[in-house]
């Protein structure tokens, strides 16, 4: 996939880009095809990206090589898959849903570092496509709830029009506390 027709990062991701820097590690979880991964590594700081899907992690590898930048690809089952605890500097996790493995995901994020997390609300099945199981879709201000213990710093519950077709999404960037 060339740079030009790669999928560009969220808008969210946007928003919070200064997160993003020389030294900062990184976690994104539920990779795919790299997007976020690439966008963080292009603002030079380490990255890690898991995702279970050999394909996407080896295309995201090679889009990721065309542009010079090094990041960690691990093929993972996130379901299982033990993460560090309080090692990275931002845990990001964009379009995946999984509530059992939240407290994990939150205990990689060292003290002072964020959690910045986006997926479908259950208004996104108004618009035929994405997610259609309970398991994979928000309620109304349940996001908010999955992260307690994080400091919220900003968080929304929103449609965007990405690409042409709408997205029911909550929003949030959270940061644990501590030093």
């Amino acid at each position: 996939m060339s740079a030009a027709t790669r999928e560009r990062p969220s808008t969210w991701f946007a928003w919070h880009a200064e997160l993003f820097g020389p030294g900062v590690r990184v976690l994104d979880l539920a990779s795919g095809g790299g997007r976020h991964a690439i966008a963080a590594a292009q603002r030079r700081a380490q990255v890690v990206a898991l995702d279970s899907d050999k394909g996407k992690l080896k295309d995201a590898r090679k889009a990721a090589e065309k542009l010079q930048l090094s990041i960690e690809w691990v093929q993972a089952d996130l379901t299982v898959y033990a993460l560090p605890p309080r090692a990275f500097d931002v845990v990001m996790m964009f379009n995946y849903l999984d509530r059992n493995r939240m407290p994990d995901f939150l205990e990689a994020v060292r003290p002072g570092g964020y959690i910045l997390l986006e997926t479908f609300l259950e208004g996104q099945r108004q618009f035929g496509w994405g997610p259609k199981s309970d398991d994979h879709l928000l309620r109304p201000g349940e996001l908010l709830r999955l992260i307690d213990g994080f400091e919220v710093e900003l968080a929304r519950e929103a449609i965007e029009v990405v690409g042409g077709r709408p997205m029911a999404v909550a929003s949030v960037l959270g940061r644990r506390p501590g030093q």
